[in-house]
């Protein structure tokens, strides 16, 4: 029974480090209004693998459109083994409260494009509006654009040391969130 022992205790860490598809926090309002799409590795980081750092300048980008009121709706479908430092990384790294969705099954694992566009299908079903989606991966733009929004609200970050953004339905492709700046705060006053 003891030589089993370390690895029921794996198994047990490993399925508790990704049952973390949270609901960090309530919009302000009662009813359905706007949102903003981030995924998280290749986009708020420089690059998929470098899921301890932040992109320079990416939390402040976020921040402008949760404090012009924005729900703000971070994706991952990251390795279920390093899902649960995500939303210690976010706080850590100053990045807004959120909606956090994470892949937690097999068939979500397998098509990322398909489990982001479910999770945005249910936002829209509930009346939500997202005004702008951020993304690295063809498979982000896949989804933003099967879940209804718009390619000129879709906006390519390249990832650190690549050539070129990924493929995909965007508008632009960015190498730096300060680039980003002017077309979110252009986002905000159209709004108004």
């Amino acid at each position: 029974m003891t030589r089993w022992l370390p690895l029921f205790l794996l198994w047990a860490m490993l399925g508790a480090a990704g049952c973390s598809r949270t609901d960090e926090t309530e919009p302000e309002t009662n009813a359905p209004s706007e949102c903003v799409v981030f995924d998280i590795d290749g986009t708020l980081t420089p690059k998929v693998s470098a899921i301890g750092t932040a992109r320079e300048g990416a939390a402040t980008a976020v921040h402008t459109f949760a404090d012009a009121g924005y729900l703000i709706i971070y994706l991952s479908a990251r390795v279920r083994l390093l899902q649960g430092g995500i939303p210690d990384w976010l706080e850590e790294n100053g990045f807004p409260r959120g909606r956090l969705h994470l892949t937690e099954s097999r068939n979500e694992r397998k098509d990322h494009a398909a489990f982001k566009a479910s999770v945005l299908d249910a936002y829209r079903a509930a009346g939500w509006r997202c005004v702008a989606a951020y993304g690295d991966s063809s498979s982000d733009f896949e989804a933003y654009a099967s879940a209804g929004i718009s390619p000129q609200r879709i906006y390519a970050l390249k990832r650190e040391g690549a050539e070129s953004c990924q493929a995909g339905a965007w508008s632009a492709c960015y190498e730096t969130w300060e680039e980003q700046m002017g077309i979110i705060r252009d986002i905000i006053r159209a709004r108004d």
